[in-house]
Order: C-alpha cells, then structure tokens, then sequence
C-alpha cells in the first residue's frame, strides 16, 4: 500500500458482519457495466497443458501512483506472446491499469477522491469497481494476483489472504522475487502481524474473488518498496508472478487426501 494508507483498524478488516452483509448484497447480480475508457484486459495466448485449464488474472494499477505493476504487466504481456512453457496449462489474463483517471492524474484514488481498492463487494456505484467485478464473476478465476508498491516499506512483503494454499504460492513469488529486491522481514507491516515478508487476512474491499465463488480462487497482493529504483521493482513483480504460475502448477500435481 502507501504511506497514504492509515493504520488498520478493527473496522478496516475482513470477518465483521456488517461487512459479510454488504458482501451478501454484492452477491445480487447486476447487468455488467461497459468497460470504462482505460481500463483494458489483456488476454494471452491459451496454451493447453495435459489437464484442464485453470484461469488466472494479474491486476495492476487499481492505485494510481503505482506504475511498476502496469509496467510489469506490459512486460508479461510481452512474455506471453512468445508462447513461454511456463504458461502452459494456463488461461492468462492481465489488466495493466484498472484505476485509468488515477493513472492519468498520477494519484492512488480515481477521479472520484475513492480509493477503488476499498469498494470491492460492498454494492458500489464506480464504474471501474462495476466492471472489474463483472469480469471477476464472470471469469471464475482459480487465482487472482493483485500487484501493488508501498513506499513505507524498505522490502518485497504481500499478503496471502484466507483461502487455503495461497500462502504456498506467495512463498515462492517473494523467494524468487528477491533476486532482484530485499524481503521486508519485520514482524509488523503495514500495521499488520507479518512472517517472513507474509501477512494473513488483509484490509476489507480490495480487489477479490466474488464472496459467493466456490472453490474460492488462490489470492495472492504482491507488494514492491516504492522507494526502490523502478526497473528493479518491475522486475521483482515479473519473478514473483512467474513464480506464482510455477508454483500453483506443482499445487496443482500434489497428490490430495480423500
């Protein structure tokens, strides 16, 4: 996140019941709004692998003063073109920018003075949050990556939310990750208990898999310093969703208990 963010408090989290009834009533479907002017979704080359597809989504830019997850996103964009082993087995979709007027004004929240990535499932009337919920629904994704920077920090950290095995796949992406940037391994981030650079649970309203999707989709919010050089945060955002990708292939082939 950023220094802009305030510290966390009990009515900030996930779990409370007004909370769960505003994601009950996010849960009523609404006609899918037009996509706004901006907000673009990217869909990679399908490349079949000896199971079923599983669809995966890479978020960026839902803050707009965080350009090294759109640049990230263009780059593997890029990388998908060229049809890489890596990608096998999987259904790609990246969305580079998904807060475009904050973009163009350079600044976290839209246009509105919202910060979008606090509307999500609470019955919001903004066209981005409309949109990307619509595309969330509608795509069923199996994992969801949500890339952000957060110039408090001097380290790679990021938050695996509460769906089993995301954290197995945050692991991997903040080891491979730090090839190219430092972990922050303080025991408080961002005004949450942290392990290792990994933080359970997370703020309410951020971008995420519909409350009503069964299986819930793996979420993983990679987090880069925003003070570091731009190029190494990009490329730092780059390994830790190849790692991702890696990684939940493995999850995938892991024998499971009946």
């Amino acid at each position: 996140m950023s220094s802009r963010e305030s510290r966390p408090d009990t009515d900030d989290l996930t779990g409370s019941p007004a909370w769960e009834a505003m994601q009950w009533r996010a849960s009523r479907r609404r006609p899918a709004p037009p996509m706004p002017f901006g907000l673009r979704k990217i869909e990679c080359p399908v490349m079949a692998g000896s199971g079923p597809l599983r669809k995966v989504g890479v978020f960026a830019g839902i803050h707009g003063d965080e350009p090294a997850g759109t640049l990230a996103v263009q780059e593997l964009a890029a990388w998908a073109r060229r049809k890489p082993a890596g990608l096998s087995g999987y259904a790609l979709n990246l969305f580079p920018v998904c807060n475009p007027t904050g973009q163009r004004a350079g600044t976290r929240h839209s246009r509105t003075g919202l910060d979008l990535n606090r509307e999500f499932w609470s019955g919001s009337d903004q066209p981005e949050v409309r949109a990307l919920e619509a595309e969330l629904r509608s795509g069923h994704y199996d994992v969801i990556i949500a890339l952000h920077e957060d110039d408090t920090s001097d380290g790679l950290y990021g938050f695996a939310g509460d769906a089993p095995f995301s954290r197995e796949l945050l692991e991997p992406a903040l080891t491979a990750a730090s090839a190219a940037l430092p972990r922050n391994r303080a025991t408080i981030i961002d005004g949450f208990t942290a392990d290792d650079g990994i933080i359970g649970g997370g703020y309410r309203g951020i971008l995420s898999a519909p409350p009503e999707q069964r299986p819930r989709a793996l979420e993983v919010v990679f987090e880069t310093p925003a003070l570091a050089p731009q190029p190494r945060r990009v490329a730092a955002a780059i390994l830790a969703v190849q790692a991702i990708l890696d990684s939940y292939r493995v999850l995938l082939a892991r024998p499971r208990n009946h």
